[in-house]
């Protein structure tokens, strides 16, 4: 039974990341472009308005998602209370594997708004307007 709730702990790792690396990145972009932490694609860091613009997106997103997958994370495991440990070791695993994969999935569609609201050279397209980090 320990197992279980080891594993039930692990498993919301990733999901409660994705909620509070979110609402950070949402809420409190980090405030310049820089190399340690952000939202760091080639597309992101070309000026302070795409910067701004793809931790909102992502950040968004991520919050969303986050709480998505906790929810159907805690659904999908409480059934398996009092399982043997390689049952509850197995289901640990694909579970991880899901997440990771939702969360690194889930910067494809910030990388196309990016580049739908931006041109190459990091300047806002005609008709968007520009949106504040916060």
């Amino acid at each position: 039974m320990w197992f279980w709730w080891f594993m039930f702990v692990c498993n919301m790792v990733c999901s409660l990341a994705m909620i509070i690396g979110g609402w950070f990145m949402w809420k409190h972009c980090p405030k310049r472009i820089n190399p340690l932490c952000g939202y760091r694609s080639r597309r992101s860091r070309l000026n302070q308005d795409t910067w701004r613009f793809a931790h909102e997106d992502c950040g968004k997103r991520w919050w969303k998602i986050g709480w998505i997958m906790l929810i159907l994370t805690i659904l999908v495991q409480i059934p398996f209370y009092g399982a043997e440990d390689d049952t509850i070791g197995m289901l640990g695993m694909i579970l991880c594997i899901v997440e990771c994969t939702i969360l690194l999935v889930s910067i494809i569609p910030t990388e196309m708004a990016l580049k739908k609201n931006f041109n190459d050279d990091g300047s806002r397209k005609e008709g968007n307007e520009p949106q504040e980090c916060g």
